[in-house]
């Protein structure tokens, strides 16, 4: 049968780096019929048959026939980075409530965004996601690029996202790959090669599944299919619409792709918290605009670094008048960042009223402590401190 379809060549060209899938029965079923129908060919008709039918419904997408809002399309996109649907979901309907527009979301300040992303973590993501706010505002009147390269120029989206945005929002013939693409992609063709290294033979196989039009719903298609059917466990393959295609399926071992490379476990931190209370209200500061969790609010805390012993943890408390002596906590407050865990001891100290806050801290009601940009280590951090 002739190579002539995207998908055909690619799995001659590819060959070595994946196995089984020329050989696989559905082609040779359609040789035996003398049925003039290229299997390959049919994936994407396939794919949009079954999302027709079984498609997801997630806020920020539009009903079936109408087209997607790039603002909804770009917000959900930036916030699913790192983060499940179903995390994300409360979080994408309070931000459409506040900010409906980039217009409305350019406009508010930087601190506003990060209290309302509190909770989401990675938090380089909120500040670049007002900072595109803004510069959609200013550099494009209010309307987001319909390009992956004008996306890209844009705050805090990279390939992925522009990709995901140019094929949802505004139909451009491109396929991203995200997690659940990898697993789908990676199983089908039985993709040997470890991720990361497999990510660009990946991204080629992904493209032969692109419908000749609906690129973002082949897009979603595949997202779906890897959040419903093509789980990491316990795959659900009787149900796939291209489980006669499957590679891996065929050979029966779905559930060890994506081959991943050993992962790295970065050098335990640690470090020290300092809850201090003047009555009802707990001294706290806004780290640094750059860095880790940059721009967020947090209690006083030391240096968070490798073999750092409780006593020149303590050394570095703040200096504010009228405390006689640190209250330890027993325990330690545990945090895993994407590079490195880190242990926090926590210690306390309450002064008189009036104690004026040292200079870049200041004092907030603890009863507001809820509408503060407190990230999830320090919520854990007040927690323990104040025993709430």
């Amino acid at each position: 049968m002739p190579a002539t379809s995207a998908g055909m060549t690619l799995e001659r060209s590819a060959r070595g780096h994946y196995s089984g899938v020329m050989n696989s029965p559905a082609i040779a079923k359609t040789k035996r019929r003398g049925v003039a129908i290229d299997a390959a060919a049919a994936r994407p008709a396939l794919l949009l048959a079954w999302y027709d039918r079984h498609r997801r419904r997630l806020p920020w997408r539009p009903p079936p026939g109408e087209a997607a809002d790039p603002y909804r399309v770009w917000l959900s996109e930036i916030m699913l980075q790192q983060t499940g649907v179903k995390t994300v979901g409360p979080y994408f309907e309070k931000f459409v409530a506040r900010w409906p527009d980039v217009e409305a979301m350019a406009r508010a300040s930087l601190d506003d965004v990060l209290r309302m992303w509190a909770g989401l973590g990675y938090y380089s993501r909120a500040r670049n996601l007002h900072a595109c706010a803004v510069a959609v505002r200013r550099d494009h009147r209010g309307v987001f690029p319909d390009s992956e390269e004008g996306l890209r120029a844009l705050p805090g989206i990279g390939p992925y996202t522009a990709a995901a945005i140019a094929a949802i929002a505004f139909g451009r013939r491109t396929m991203p790959v995200d997690g659940n693409i990898e697993r789908v992609v990676s199983r089908l063709f039985a993709v040997e090669e470890p991720l990361p290294q497999a990510k660009p033979l990946i991204q080629q196989l992904a493209t032969t599944l692109l419908g000749a039009s609906r690129a973002g719903d082949s897009a979603q298609a595949l997202m779906d299919l890897g959040s419903s059917i093509c789980t990491p466990k316990k795959p659900a393959c009787a149900l796939c619409p291209l489980n006669d295609e499957c590679a891996a399926r065929g050979r029966g071992d779905q559930e060890i792709f994506p081959r991943k490379a050993p992962k790295k476990t970065g050098t335990l931190r640690r470090g020290a918290a300092f809850v201090v209370t003047r009555g009802n209200e707990l001294l706290v500061r806004t780290r640094p605009e750059k860095g880790l969790l940059g721009g967020m609010t947090e209690v006083p805390t030391s240096d968070w670094i490798a073999a750092q012993d409780d006593k020149a943890a303590l050394q570095q408390a703040p200096t504010v008048k009228g405390i006689a002596r640190w209250h330890r906590k027993a325990g330690v407050v545990t945090h895993v960042f994407t590079h490195f865990p880190l242990e926090l001891v926590v210690c306390t100290a309450n002064v008189p009223a009036r104690t004026r806050a040292p200079e870049g801290m200041r004092w907030v009601p603890i009863a507001t402590l809820a509408g503060e940009a407190f990230p999830n280590l320090m919520r854990k951090v007040i927690a323990h401190g104040l025993r709430v």
